[in-house]
């Protein structure tokens, strides 16, 4: 009886954070009971007696030629989509699916992210994929960061040729173990942060970690992915406003619509490592009202079971003042150098010279047992490696095709090392 009164909230737990959260908040937004509730008014901007607001207040017209994204002048891409033999599928987005690919040619195995321009331009996302592919070119020179090989572009879809990782998401592992012991997730976050601290080096504030976006290799070392959500060109003390991120996961000033800055992606390590220690995020309740309350004003609670410093870290990066969290004084250098973390030697760490906890035991790249099945066992689309005809292009697909202009990535020769 009991363990079905822990699997039932969990269950639900599972379902809630597979939907994204445009869906999510559409789901709030539709229901009466949520509705009513101050705070949610507050984050979704609801006058009880009008229409719900969603995410743009002002939503801007498409693309037109003179408001192309354009990234400055391309490499000259070679890839087409009859390079690859694509296997199975991997992963599913909001804007289409992740492959696993072998290159013909190369007979390398490669994880290719293929998104519809089409879905992109609907939901005005195509500033978010434009960030993503920017932030996978500076992602090269970390290990615990998923890389970019190239991307090229057809008239209706995007192609992301990324670094094949099959260990799974932490996510999956954290779903069959409940929970981890303190030195396995001690190992992952310090993973976490250094990547995290890596891409703050940058002026890059992360903005969605969940264990979704953490993948294992088949070592078992941490690769962050999906950076989709990502913001560029946030300076020290820096700040943004974007009202996004995943609603377990977001902090109090992003709820509040307050401006916020790289410690966001320190609350979101706090909220993280809570999961993996106690089996859920630290203010989850599957009211939505009442969760969005809780993380708003609800004290942090932390049962006895944990370490003194585990729970001191806790207490600093779930820090509801974001100008009092761990990290807001020195970032990185604040969460490599607390006690929590004493046992890290963080050049070992970052060389790859610590053996990780766990080993998914992969016995090569077509081993998918790591692999959600609901994925693996949907059938590849043939037209994933088909271009259309350009001749036939509608006037939408021909839109698409110059809402991206820039897009298309090919490394200097010599970065194939």
């Amino acid at each position: 009886m009991k363990e079905e009164a822990i699997k039932s909230p969990l269950k639900a737990f599972m379902k809630q954070r597979r939907m994204g959260l445009n869906d999510f908040i559409q789901k709030i937004a539709n229901n009466s009971y949520a509705c009513k509730h101050p705070e949610v008014q507050s984050i979704l901007k609801i006058s009880p007696p009008q229409e719900p607001e969603l995410m743009n207040a002002n939503p801007s017209p498409p693309p037109s030629p003179s408001q192309q994204i354009n990234l400055g002048p391309s490499s000259n891409p070679h890839a087409k989509p009859s390079d690859f033999h694509f296997l199975k599928v991997i992963g599913k987005g909001s804007f289409g699916k992740v492959l696993l690919a072998r290159h013909k040619a190369e007979e390398v195995f490669y994880a290719v992210k293929v998104l519809q321009k089409k879905a992109i331009l609907k939901k005005k996302e195509e500033k978010h994929i434009m960030s993503e592919r920017n932030v996978l070119l500076k992602n090269v020179k970390h290990p615990f960061l998923v890389g970019l090989h190239f991307s090229f572009q057809t008239a209706d879809k995007l192609y992301f040729v990324l670094d094949y990782i099959n260990g799974g998401e932490l996510f999956y592992h954290l779903q069959r173990e409940r929970c981890f012991l303190e030195p396995r997730a001690r190992f992952y976050a310090a993973e976490i942060a250094s990547a995290l601290g890596y891409l703050h080096s940058l002026n890059i504030v992360y903005r969605d970690l969940k264990p979704e976006n953490i993948l294992l290799d088949s070592q078992g070392h941490i690769v962050l992915t999906d950076f989709g959500l990502c913001k560029e060109n946030i300076e020290h003390n820096g700040t943004t406003s974007t009202f996004c991120g995943t609603p377990e996961y977001l902090a109090p000033e992003v709820l509040h619509k307050q401006p916020y800055d790289r410690t966001v992606d320190w609350w979101c390590l706090g909220a993280v490592l809570y999961e993996m220690l106690y089996g859920l995020p630290p203010f989850y309740s599957r009211n939505t009202a009442e969760m969005y309350d809780n993380i708003l004003n609800k004290p942090l609670q932390l049962k006895p079971n944990i370490t003194n410093s585990a729970r001191h870290v806790l207490e600093g990066l779930l820090q509801k003042d974001r100008t009092k969290r761990l990290g807001a004084k020195d970032d990185f250098m604040e969460i490599k150098n607390h006690v929590f973390f004493s046992l890290i030697n963080w050049e070992d760490l970052i060389n790859k010279k610590i053996t990780p906890p766990f080993n998914p035991n992969v016995s090569g790249p077509s081993d998918l047992r790591h692999f959600d099945p609901e994925f693996t066992e949907e059938p590849v689309p043939n037209s994933i490696g088909r271009s259309p005809d350009s001749l036939l292009l509608t006037a939408s697909v021909k839109e698409a095709a110059e809402a991206f202009l820039g897009f298309s990535y090919a490394p200097p020769t010599d970065s194939f090392l």
